[in-house]
């Protein structure tokens, strides 16, 4: 019996061990119970005390209640570790995993805010709209701003969580001493994001390229679809896409087809033999061009452009509202200039002109003739 007390003392003893060493744990897991309790409530409050719900302020609650609800289990436990008895080694560690989370969802919000702005910034403006030139110019500015400023709130928040770490914190002092070839090493490798990040800059003010801009490329023809932060996305008039590197449209030349407006003078060329009645031709191409709903009523114009031994090049303009529509313009004027032609002048259709002469009789059979 007296080994059975002591037994049982023992175990009572081990286990007012682990509830004392647990009560510190049990202190904490409350700690983040009352913080999700409390992100919840205060959310439900924010939301009765707003009335529009399509307030900025609104909006920012929705758009970063995951962070702000792990910032608040963050303060939580920084304020219940203060307050209970851990081994050293476990409260160091615990509370340097605290900071660092804490770094990280202060970067979380802040690109979550920086979207929701472009957001905001984006509703007011349409491109399915036919004049949209002011429309493009702010969209490819706020896009390319926000991702370059996400981009340097990335960067940021992985440098400070970095520098948490002390071993870090030393390598980049002795790094920053030394500055020889380690320096110039991570230089080199930084230059590609470097110069993608400066090229975005320098396109969100100067603006080479715009959002749906027509851009001819490495001689492929189409429209700017996305401009991301290190590439830009070309989408072809086949369907297929273009990526070239952000930093190609400030370095090398390229046209844009829709720098200042929209509109476009489109040509089309035509071959034909000299005796075409040019005046004849102009008549009809003008007609043509005025009966097309396709046409701006801004340019049209006929000329002789190049002549040489077998006809003569007809070259007629015509203007269009966007790239497109001058496109369909030209294979429609095309068709029927031709046809026209066809009907009223095919002997002055391009011909190919061959001179024949007859060959001289052998002196044998010139003489039995005469």
């Amino acid at each position: 019996m007296i080994e059975i007390g002591v037994i049982s003392e023992r175990w009572l003893e081990a286990a007012a061990g682990l509830a004392r060493a647990g009560v510190p744990y049990l202190i904490l897991a409350g700690a983040v119970i009352a913080a999700l309790a409390l992100h919840r409530a205060g959310v439900w409050i924010m939301a009765r005390l707003l009335v529009h719900d399509r307030s900025f302020a609104a909006r920012a609650i929705r758009r970063t209640k995951r962070p702000t609800r792990l910032a608040f289990v963050a303060v939580a436990l920084l304020i219940a570790l203060s307050t209970v008895s851990l081994p050293f080694a476990v409260e160091a560690q615990a509370r340097h995993l605290v900071a660092a989370m804490l770094i990280v969802l202060v970067g979380w919000a802040a690109v979550l805010l920086v979207a929701l702005v472009s957001d905001i910034l984006l509703s007011h403006y349409r491109l399915d709209v036919e004049d949209n030139l002011q429309a493009r110019r702010q969209i490819t500015q706020v896009r390319i701003l926000r991702r370059t400023v996400q981009s340097l709130v990335v960067l940021f928040t992985i440098a400070a969580v970095l520098l948490t770490f002390r071993q870090i914190q030393q390598y980049g002092v002795s790094l920053l001493a030394s500055a020889g070839a380690a320096g110039i090493i991570l230089g080199l490798a930084a230059k590609p994001v470097l110069s993608n990040l400066i090229a975005g800059i320098q396109i969100a003010i100067t603006q080479p390229i715009r959002i749906e801009d027509v851009v001819i490329v490495e001689n492929e023809w189409g429209w700017i679809e996305e401009i991301g932060s290190s590439f830009v996305t070309v989408r072809l008039w086949d369907w297929r896409r273009l990526v070239v590197p952000l930093s190609y449209f400030v370095e090398q030349p390229f046209q844009n087809w829709t720098r200042e407006s929209a509109a476009i003078i489109g040509e089309v060329r035509w071959h034909v033999d000299y005796g075409v009645p040019v005046g004849a031709v102009r008549k009809k191409f003008e007609e043509l061009v005025a009966a097309s709903p396709l046409w701006d009523r801004r340019v049209v114009n006929l000329q002789v452009v190049d002549s040489t031994g077998e006809g003569i090049q007809l070259r007629g303009l015509m203007s269009a509202r966007n790239s497109p529509i001058a496109w369909d313009l030209r294979c429609e004027i095309r068709e029927k200039l031709i046809d026209w032609l066809q009907a009223e002048y095919p002997e002055h259709l391009p011909r190919q002109r061959f001179e024949t002469r007859a060959r001289p009789a052998p002196e044998p059979a010139r003489a039995a003739a005469e």
